[in-house]
């Protein structure tokens, strides 16, 4: 064992995607300028580490506006966006508001309301419960969208046409695909969004996976439990060939006895885990076993978005 060296395919790109760094930076910047407190309507991103370090610099989470002590604080609205009831909700209680939803998510809530003006009954693509999923379906009067979860879903759905769909933005590409052709199938005339719903970042770390993940023993992505694209990208390892694929949260048992035992093992992170959660798990390999790393580098990223006014 002490020859031994252990292989890490890195996977590029990985990490934090422009809407996680533009929302991040909002509400550092709000701190800035407004001092603290300032509240945030859901944790900003998925992932405790980014919203424990906003907690120490004076962010205050609630889930709703509701729980919020002093109303005369600004208050910031998550990465994953809200329905349109919670804006309303905060003018009606003169909150001052400052969005930081994703500029792909409100992409999404664009889309569906230009396919329910123009008559269509839409149909979402995503996982129910997520905040992303919550906030696109309310920016539609109650009854015109419907949630489709599965291909079963797909073919099991009534509705009368016309018919659009739209995404939640971190599925499975390949998942997403098939529950798109089922749908195709049952509505010939479903209409779609004119470029894919699902986002740059998370097709991009999922064709990264898919490029080094059959080479792999073990394949890990860090990211939180809450976080879909991190589960997502879990699923991806697992469906182009590495059985053993898991998230890693640094809540639990670190599974070094199992590592030891790889030649090769993989690792990427969700869109939204911090690149020094990475750099702590090669470490902590380091601290038991000679390491050696590659990068696969699929793609450069270099997309950026703009601060809304403040």
């Amino acid at each position: 064992m002490e020859n031994k060296e252990i292989k890490i395919l890195l996977a590029a790109p990985r990490g934090f995607c422009a809407g996680v760094v533009r929302a991040i930076d909002i509400v550092e910047k709000v701190l800035d300028k407004y001092g603290t407190p300032v509240y945030v309507r859901h944790e900003i991103v998925h992932n405790k580490h980014v919203v424990d370090d906003l907690k120490k610099k004076g962010a205050i989470f609630v889930e709703e506006l509701s729980e919020i002590g002093d109303p005369s604080r600004p208050v910031v609205f998550s990465a994953h966006g809200v329905p349109k009831s919670v804006p309303t909700e905060a003018k009606d209680k003169k909150i001052f508001y400052i969005d930081a939803t994703c500029p792909l998510v409100t992409k999404v809530h664009r889309e569906a309301e230009r396919h329910h003006k123009n008559g269509n009954t839409i149909i979402l693509i995503g996982h129910k419960d997520h905040p992303e999923v919550i906030g696109t379906m309310g920016q539609i009067p109650k009854g015109k969208i419907k949630l489709v979860e599965t291909v079963s879903d797909a073919n099991n759905i009534k509705i009368d046409e016309p018919v659009a769909y739209v995404t939640q933005t971190t599925l499975s590409v390949d998942d997403t695909k098939d529950i798109i052709e089922a749908l195709k199938k049952k509505f010939p005339n479903l209409k779609g969004p004119v470029k894919e719903d699902i986002c740059y970042a998370t097709t991009n770390r999922q064709d990264a996976v898919k490029q080094i993940a059959s080479e792999c023993e073990m394949f890990f992505v860090i990211g939180s439990n809450n976080s879909s694209n991190s589960k997502r990208l879990v699923q991806v390892a697992k469906k182009a060939g590495c059985a053993n694929s898991q998230l890693i949260n640094f809540e639990g048992k670190f599974p070094i006895d199992e590592i030891i035992k790889c030649n090769k093992i993989g690792l990427t992170s969700g869109a939204s885990a911090p690149e020094k959660l990475v750099q702590d798990f090669i470490e902590e390999i380091k601290k038991h076993i000679k390491v050696s790393i590659k990068e696969f580098a699929n793609i450069t990223e270099n997309v950026t978005f703009k601060l809304p006014p403040m």
